[in-house]
């Protein structure tokens, strides 16, 4: 019985037409929203727009994707979770270098997935969308993906483990932080230098993406790449 329904095309394994179609529609709309995001920001995405570019009726739609915050979750949730695959074949390539050049190829992949999607960064990492606020069950697991990559290659460095003087508040804040969105167990001082590099970096390239370091004719390529020497050697980032 299982051959012949694969010869017939009708395996459970296989979506069958409506599920392709559903599937292709939802890549349209989805399609449409980061146009509209391009061109106008998060607060010109719209559902009615949306339907009229792609041919749809507005009740048609909304089968499809329920409310506009519904539509910016799935967009942010698919930025993180490309992004964080951009970082883990990044770590991959560089799976026997040491710590410290992975953590710059880790870096590197960052700010290059940033500087080609500037639109869908800013959306997964500049809103409160972005931080989970709608749907944390969806974007903080896939947020924490690209964080683990940082953490574990931090986790290598030879000085990974080193005692770091933090008021007792923050030191349970961060391994609180860690253990709520679901992060691997860590000391605190590799949580808190995972945090800095993620935040170092993403000011540096929020500043890049806004023409900030251009306006006072700054290389953001020489300035990004020493932040990520700095990152990789400071064993204390956090001082008193």
């Amino acid at each position: 019985m299982s051959s012949r329904k694969q010869e017939l095309g009708t395996d459970s394994a296989v979506p069958d037409r409506r599920s392709r179609l559903r599937a292709w529609t939802l890549q349209e709309i989805k399609a449409a929203a980061l146009r509209q995001l391009a061109e106008h920001g998060v607060e010109g995405v719209s559902l009615n727009a949306i339907a009229k570019e792609i041919g749809m009726s507005g009740p048609a739609l909304y089968r499809y994707i329920p409310s506009r915050d519904e539509l910016l979750v799935a967009l942010v949730v698919d930025a993180w979770e490309e992004l964080a695959d951009t970082l883990e074949q990044a770590a991959a390539r560089h799976a026997r270098a040491d710590a410290a050049d992975r953590l710059t190829a880790i870096g590197l992949a960052y700010r290059a997935w940033g500087r080609s999607q500037p639109d869908r960064y800013r959306l997964a990492v500049s809103t409160r969308v972005g931080s989970g606020t709608l749907a944390p069950e969806r974007v903080i697991p896939a947020a924490q993906r690209a964080m683990n990559v940082v953490l574990a290659a931090i986790a290598e460095l030879p000085d990974a483990g080193q005692a770091t003087d933090l008021p007792d508040s923050l030191s349970a804040e961060l391994q609180t932080w860690t253990e709520r969105v679901g992060g691997p167990p860590a000391p605190t001082p590799g949580l808190l230098r995972a945090l800095l590099f993620w935040s170092r970096l993403h000011g540096l390239l929020s500043l890049e993406l806004d023409d900030h370091l251009a306006s006072m004719a700054l290389d953001p390529e020489l300035l990004y790449r020493a932040e990520l020497d700095a990152l990789g050697k400071d064993s204390q980032p956090w001082s008193a």
